[in-house]
């Protein structure tokens, strides 16, 4: 045992071990393995070489190195609160959320001390200048449109750096108290409006729709009056025409029946009777007093009547 390590320990002050060594060191600073979404800026003698994506990678030994490590992927960095003054004079504070990402590792290590701090100032002045331009109530109505504003300013500017903006998000703005007392005094007001005016068209259509039963009462009453009336007026009318009709078909009835032997004697019998009512009539309501005439006797009436029948039936 103790001349295994007496081996061990005068090999490791020979020169073979120590070259062994060195061989292990520029192995160890030759190869890299960059990881998945990452570059490596490469510098040679102080000066940009290269940049090295994903995967295995070799270096010269002892004049290349790793200057910068540089994330590729979307990093989300929470933008300070701060304060911003609207087209209208009315103090915000506001906050959000920054979504970026490196597309070009060569700026954004060498075009920008740390573009990360960068980008969030830009985002924040940005912020104060696009507010800047809007009123207060159209900072809460067009919130989607700001965000577009401040997303291609900060492009704009951060070009030169390899930083790309994805989005920005306003997580709150917070006017002074004041204010917003205020607009909830206008909203409540608001509110209270539009409760009137619901109410008012409902009284409204009320009455309307009062009014149009009202007229559909009335006409259904006229049409049904009307219908009414035309039906009396036709079933009077089939009244008289069926009367006249009994009459007619009578008089053709008793005109036949006169042409006859008895026809003749049942007319003279019906005169002489009538003749007869008629005197006692006379007789019985006036004041008149009627002597005997031969033009007033019955049979003289009876006679005239029965001439008259005659002449009509010779001439038919």
């Amino acid at each position: 045992m103790d001349s295994l390590f007496e081996i061990l320990l005068g090999f490791v002050f020979t020169w073979q071990f120590v070259v062994l060594v060195l061989v292990v060191v520029l192995l160890k600073s030759t190869i890299i393995f960059v990881p998945q979404n990452r570059c490596y800026v490469i510098e040679r003698f102080g000066k940009f070489q290269s940049n090295r994506t994903a995967g295995l990678n070799f270096l010269m030994p002892l004049i290349d190195k790793i200057a910068a490590d540089r994330s590729l992927k979307e990093q989300a960095v929470d933008v300070p609160s701060q304060g911003a003054i609207t087209r209208d004079n009315i103090t915000l504070t506001v906050d959000g959320v920054l979504y970026f990402r490196v597309l070009d590792p060569y700026k954004a290590t060498y075009g920008v001390e740390d573009y990360s701090f960068a980008v969030v100032q830009l985002a924040q002045t940005t912020m104060r200048s696009e507010l800047g331009k809007m009123e207060l109530d159209k900072t809460f109505e067009e919130r989607d449109k700001l965000n577009l504003n401040i997303v291609e300013s900060i492009n704009k500017a951060a070009e030169p750096w390899g930083v790309q903006v994805l989005r920005y998000e306003i997580k709150d703005i917070v006017p002074p108290a004041t204010i917003m007392e205020a607009m909830e005094a206008q909203m409540k007001a608001e509110r209270v409006k539009r409760a009137q005016i619901l109410e008012s068209e409902g009284d409204r259509q009320a009455a309307i729709n009062v009014a149009e039963g009202q007229k559909q009462a009335q006409v259904l009453a006229a049409e049904a009056n009307k219908a009414e009336q035309v039906l009396l007026a036709e079933g009077e009318a089939k009244a008289i025409v069926a009367v006249a009709s009994a009459k007619a078909e009578a008089l053709i009835t008793v005109g036949n029946a006169a042409k006859t032997d008895e026809g003749q004697k049942a007319v003279q019998l019906d005169l002489a009777t009538k003749a007869i009512e008629a005197k006692q009539a006379i007789a019985k309501d006036s004041t008149v007093v009627l002597l005997p005439d031969s033009a007033t006797d019955v049979s003289s009436v009876v006679a005239q009547a029965m001439t008259i029948i005659n002449t009509l039936n010779k001439g038919a």
